[in-house]
C-alpha cells in the first residue's frame, strides 16, 4: 500500500515532543524487567490513571452499568479499577510488542486455531482476522505474526501525528503493512491477493455502513462493513481474540471460519459477530476497551448515556 504522507519518527525532534520521548525511554527500560515486574508496573500505572482521570473513569463506570446491570455499585467500581489496571498494563505491552524478543513472547503465549489459518492459506483465500479492541491487542499481534502468513493491520489516525506514527510503527513490528480504517479499497486488494487483514469493527460507529444493534442488550451504533469487506475481498472470516491470563501468560484463540458469511443481511452478519464478542468479553471483562464511549451516536429519540458523566466519577 502507499506510504505517502508518512513522517519518520526522527522528524519529531522538537522540544514539544521531548516529554513523549522521555516516556518512551522509561517504557523501554520497564520492558527490560522480568515479566511479572512489568505487569506490576502496568497495574501501578493503571491505578494512578484511575485516580487522576476522572472523566475516563466515569465513562468506564457508565459503560459497565449499561453492559452489566446485575452488578452493584461496589462490584462495578472494582471492575472499573481492574479495567484501568489492564489499560496500564496495555501501555507496557505496547512496548513489549515493539521491543520484546520473539522467543520470550512465544514462551509466554498459548495459541489455538492456527489450523484454520493454514487451511485458508492452502486454499489461496484471503482471511479477515475479525477481532476487537482488547487491552492485549498490541502484544498479541507479535505472536500472531509468528504463526500466520504476513498480514496487514488496520489502524486509526489520531489527532497527534506523533502518536499515530508510534502506534503505527509498533503495529508494523507485527504486520506486513498498515491500512487506515476507512481505506476499504486497500483492504480488499490485500484480501484478493490472498493476504490476511486484521480488522476490529467493534467501536462506536455513525457512518453509512452501520446499524443500531444490541451490545449487551443496549442499542449501540455498530459498523457493518465486515460483510462488504468479506464479499468484495472474497475472504474467509475467522474470529480472533487475545486474552491475558491471571498468571501473566497470554492466550490467543483463532475460531473456525464463520459459515455462510457474508449473507445478504449485513446487520444479521454483524449481530453474529457481536454475540461472539460478548462471549469473549465475559471471559475477561476487565480487558475490553470500556474506556471509550461505546453507546454514543444514537438517534435523538434514545437517551444520551453520557450526558451526566459527573455523577459517575
Amino acid at each position: 500500500m502507499s506510504q505517502t504522507g508518512r513522517k519518520p519518527l526522527y522528524q519529531f525532534w522538537t522540544p514539544n515532543y521531548w516529554p513523549a520521548w522521555l516516556g518512551l525511554l522509561l517504557l523501554r527500560i520497564v520492558c527490560l524487567l522480568p515479566h511479572r515486574a512489568r505487569l506490576a508496573a502496568g497495574r501501578w500505572l493503571g491505578r494512578f490513571l484511575h485516580r487522576i482521570a476522572g472523566r475516563r473513569r466515569a465513562i468506564i463506570r457508565r459503560n459497565l452499568s449499561l453492559a452489566f446491570p446485575e452488578l452493584d455499585e461496589a462490584a462495578r467500581n472494582q471492575l472499573a479499577l481492574e479495567h484501568m489496571e489492564a489499560q496500564g498494563i496495555s501501555l507496557i505491552e505496547l512496548g513489549m510488542g515493539r521491543w520484546t524478543s520473539d522467543r520470550e513472547l512465544v514462551a509466554l503465549t498459548d495459541i489455538s486455531g492456527t489450523e484454520h489459518l493454514q487451511q485458508a492459506a492452502d486454499d489461496g483465500i484471503g482471511i479477515i482476522l475479525l477481532s476487537a479492541h482488547f487491552t492485549t491487542l498490541e502484544v498479541s499481534g507479535r505472536v500472531l505474526s509468528l504463526n500466520c502468513q504476513p498480514f496487514d493491520a488496520v489502524y486509526r489516525k489520531h489527532r497527534s501525528e506523533f502518536l499515530t506514527e508510534i502506534l503505527r510503527t509498533g503495529r508494523e513490528r507485527s504486520a506486513r503493512s498498515t491500512i487506515e480504517k476507512n481505506d476499504i479499497k486497500s483492504m480488499v486488494r490485500s484480501l484478493r491477493e490472498g493476504r490476511p487483514v486484521w480488522y476490529a469493527p467493534d467501536q462506536s460507529y455513525n457512518l453509512k455502513q452501520s446499524a443500531m444493534l444490541p451490545f449487551f442488550g443496549v442499542p449501540s451504533m455498530t459498523n457493518t462493513a465486515t460483510s462488504t469487506l468479506a464479499r468484495l475481498g472474497k475472504a474467509r472470516v475467522l474470529p480472533y481474540f487475545p486474552r491475558r491470563l491471571a498468571n501473566g501468560r497470554y492466550e490467543l484463540c483463532i475460531l473456525p471460519p464463520l459459515e455462510n458469511f457474508p449473507s445478504d443481511d449485513a446487520a444479521a452478519d454483524t449481530l453474529r459477530y457481536v454475540q461472539i464478542l460478548e462471549e469473549r468479553i465475559r471471559l475477561c471483562p476487565e480487558q475490553y476497551y470500556w474506556i471509550h464511549r461505546k453507546y454514543k451516536n444514537l438517534p435523538a429519540d434514545l437517551p444520551d448515556y453520557y450526558a451526566d458523566l459527573d455523577a459517575w466519577k
